[in-house]
């Protein structure tokens, strides 16, 4: 449901006659929780109320960038629902009285397997952007995957984590820029290259260009713009092309075949990960051709208007990779619960994105850390009901299927 569904719900609810006897309750439903203002992160009681809360500070244009989808955006609502396929089966007389959230994929440790996924121009939303997000990232002992579209350079975000973060690839229509950004995030330290693949020709972000037209703010202040006034994207003003001649590079080739990955493995030691599988066949395509891990991802609902949500293309992929590399999954994740969902069916570990941005938008690196807390508290739980005491003890038992699409 789109905060507009729910805003008008409420006030209809709250106009009944079946509530109108009972004051406060009423009183509550009216209440806008859009309208509700926080006085810190610490007053959040779920991601949804920070994502509220950077609405409010967050110009039309960014807040078009960070929100949209694709074309009638179907696949940005599928990511979110397709969590509601499956309900939690509860366990009992375990003694959950030590509970291990904490998990290791591709040698990297984490606090817990939610990760950090990308995403660019971080600064558009906060001042500290990329930086505030890699101290909550060491506060918290998570995961961090370093955008090509950093608005800080790889150098500086591992400064602030105080340790390696990954770095997610563009792969460019120029081998020679390629290499040239992983030679920099592999002497930066970075373990593993992410290389996004979902998006080989552009994609079409109906949302942002229309909140783009409506933001009143002159684009030049942020952006490099064309004769009209329109963004070309200002690669050259990304710091990780810093030194790079860019003229006439694209973020992205639409010639790469399986072959990319030898070539890439040629010039890094670098673990590959491939982000952008979405199917069995791909998954076994990955393992064949030396992939070490696959993130299933669909860009955030922002690549392919396909309709899925990734949490519905996991267990095939998983399936593919037959447990030969580690299956990552990003898209939709808006509770703890969909966490372990999601590890239930095989991820290793689990990505947000909108989620912690919206954090960092409304308070900085504490609202990054607000949001970690709120999603572990809710693994943690969902994993004390469940009876499973670690990561390892997550299985699909503990799942009950309602079948495709229920409740969506």
């Amino acid at each position: 449901m789109s905060s507009l569904e729910r805003r008008a719900l409420l006030k209809f609810l709250a106009g009944s006659p079946l509530v109108a006897g009972l004051a406060p309750f009423a009183k509550a439903l009216a209440a806008d929780p859009e309208e509700r203002v926080l006085a810190s992160a610490a007053e959040a009681l779920d991601v949804f109320d920070l994502e509220a809360a950077a609405r409010r500070v967050v110009p039309p244009a960014h807040w078009g960038y960070l929100q949209s989808g694709v074309d009638g955006e179907a696949t940005l609502r599928a990511n979110v629902a397709a969590f509601s396929r499956y309900q939690l089966r509860p366990r009992r007389f375990v003694d959950v009285s030590r509970m291990d959230l904490s998990t290791e994929v591709l040698g990297t440790k984490m606090s817990s397997p939610i990760m950090l996924c990308p995403i660019g121009s971080t600064r558009a939303m906060n001042p500290e952007g990329e930086v505030a997000v890699a101290r909550a990232a060491k506060t918290k002992g998570a995961l961090q995957i370093l955008s090509t579209q950093s608005s800080f350079s790889v150098e500086d975000v591992t400064a602030a984590r105080g340790a390696p973060v990954w770095f997610q690839l563009y792969t460019t229509n120029n081998f020679e820029v390629t290499k040239k950004l992983v030679k920099r995030a592999e002497a930066a330290g970075c373990p593993v290259v992410a290389v996004t693949i979902d998006t080989p020709a552009g994609r079409n972000t109906v949302t942002a260009t229309r909140m783009r037209r409506e933001d009143t703010r002159v684009c030049a202040g942020c952006h490099t713009v064309d004769d009209r006034g329109n963004p070309r994207g200002g690669l050259t003003a990304k710091p990780m092309f810093a030194g790079i001649d860019m003229q006439g590079v694209g973020l992205v080739s639409a010639s790469l075949t399986w072959d990319f990955i030898k070539r890439l493995k040629d010039v890094t030691s670098m673990k590959v990960v491939l982000k952008g599988i979405e199917a069995r066949e791909d998954a076994q395509l990955a393992v064949k051709h030396g992939a070490d891990g696959i993130i299933v991802s669909n860009h955030g609902g922002r690549a392919l208007e396909s309709g899925r949500g990734t949490f519905e293309a996991l267990p095939e992929v998983v399936a593919g990779a037959a447990g030969k590399i580690p299956v990552m999954l990003d898209g939709g994740v808006r509770r703890g619960t969909d966490v372990f969902k999601a590890l239930a069916l095989g991820a290793s570990a689990v990505g947000i994105g909108r989620p912690y941005v919206w954090g960092v938008a409304a308070f900085g690196q504490a609202g990054a850390e607000r949001v970690l807390d709120i999603l572990n508290t809710e693994l943690r739980l969902a994993m004390v009901g469940c009876g499973a005491r670690n990561v390892r003890e997550i299985s699909s038992r503990s799942l009950v299927d309602l079948g495709p699409r229920h409740g969506s």
